[in-house]
């Protein structure tokens, strides 16, 4: 194995993916143990890894968990039973809580006395790790199924590195550029994420071109199963009130505060301030000298008429 080209290439995943090397690591292991299990494991086992990305050497092992009398399914049960996904049970007690009971799988689990001939003090629920053979050849399908797991475990890692860092910037405006026009809904290349931005949250008469830069309010990001979805807008009434707090110091200090904003997307918006300092100039301190603050504004929502009164 070239480490040196290991190391690389995982410096590159997280520089491009920003995956930590951590949790690529760690998708090796479950990839690796997976491979094992497939050609070399029995059924009920729980097979881990330990890769060594300094040496390249991989120690394999088997995790037992330790259990007693009480946690396990008794071959007849007299009292009311579920039957779970996993195979376990779910019991009714007699004083009517419910209790889960499990099967005894001896590739699964171990029982606690047994477990205190190797380990004198642990108890029930945790446990017991018993080194494995070293293998290094696998099966085309093991194979395969450690690239899937690989791939799997990079595609979550992504997502939830993604998750994160646009999460914090929700309500707040980000620039992009406009990757594509689908059915007048416009697609934002954020650099690692596509972002929409949809008909109805677009300024009424704007037209947007492939490879121009865009500003929008990130005004929603939610999970979902086929990935991450961010969802832009021009025309919500926050995007006003950022693109002031952006161009007037007094709003982003809390001087001066926007109380309330009133607005048809691409016509006219009202906007209500009010001072916090006796002295300052709600109103002059949006407009700017000469009006050259509020015509920024006015300038990147295409001339939409903006009136600024003070807030009573």
């Amino acid at each position: 194995m070239d480490l040196k080209s290991l190391q690389s290439a995982l410096e590159q995943l997280e520089e491009d993916k920003g995956v930590p090397k951590e949790k690529i690591i760690e998708a090796i292991e479950m990839a690796l143990a997976a491979a094992y299990k497939k050609d070399f494991g029995k059924k009920g086992q729980i097979i881990k890894a330990n890769f060594d990305i300094d040496t390249g050497e991989t120690d394999f092992s088997q995790i037992k968990i330790t259990v007693d009398e009480s946690m396990l399914k008794p071959e007849e049960e007299e009292d009311l039973e579920i039957e779970s996904p996993g195979g376990d049970s779910i019991s009714k007690s007699e004083d009517g809580e419910e209790e889960r009971k499990i099967r005894f799988n001896p590739e699964h689990h171990i029982m606690i006395v047994e477990a205190r001939k190797i380990k004198k003090d642990i108890q029930p629920g945790e446990e017991l790790v018993f080194p494995l053979e070293t293998k290094k050849d696998y099966g085309r399908i093991a194979a395969q199924t450690a690239k899937q797991v690989i791939i799997q475990r990079i595609r979550e890692a992504e997502r939830l590195s993604i998750f994160k860092e646009f999460k914090d910037k929700e309500g707040e405006i980000i620039t992009g550029i406009v990757q594509r026009i689908d059915n007048s809904n416009v697609f934002v290349d954020l650099g690692r994420v596509t972002a929409i931005l949809p008909r109805e949250e677009q300024i009424r008469g704007e037209r947007y071109r492939i490879g121009e830069r865009v500003k929008a309010l990130l005004f929603l990001i939610e999970e979902t199963p086929r990935g991450i979805n961010l969802r832009l807008s021009r025309s919500h009434p926050k995007f006003i009130a950022k693109l002031f707090e952006m161009e007037v110091p007094e709003i982003a200090n809390g001087i001066v505060e926007i109380n309330n904003i009133a607005r048809e997307a691409g016509s006219r918006s009202k906007i209500a301030v009010a001072s916090n300092e006796d002295g300052i100039d709600p109103v002059g301190s949006c407009v700017g000298q000469k009006g050259t603050r509020i015509n920024v504004i006015i300038s990147e929502l295409g001339g939409e008429k903006i009136d600024i009164i003070e807030w009573s």
